[in-house]
């Protein structure tokens, strides 16, 4: 059997208005959406970084 067959009309009307409650509460509203520049995602890829070359046995810079 189901859930709704063990409640009167009265009762399951009450529980949809709780589950519609419910989830008309769980809804957020939308952050807006932060605009990056070319240069500051180039920035938090990591492009515009050192390379480094071992040299002899030294690590210089490239």
């Amino acid at each position: 059997m189901k859930f709704a067959d063990h409640l009167s009309k009265d009762s399951i009307r009450k529980f949809n208005q709780l589950r519609r409650a419910a989830r008309n509460k769980k809804e957020k509203p939308k952050q807006k959406k932060e605009k990056l520049s070319f240069r500051d995602v180039t920035n938090l890829m990591g492009t515009n970084r050192d390379t480094f070359k071992r040299v002899g046995g030294r690590v210089r810079r490239k």
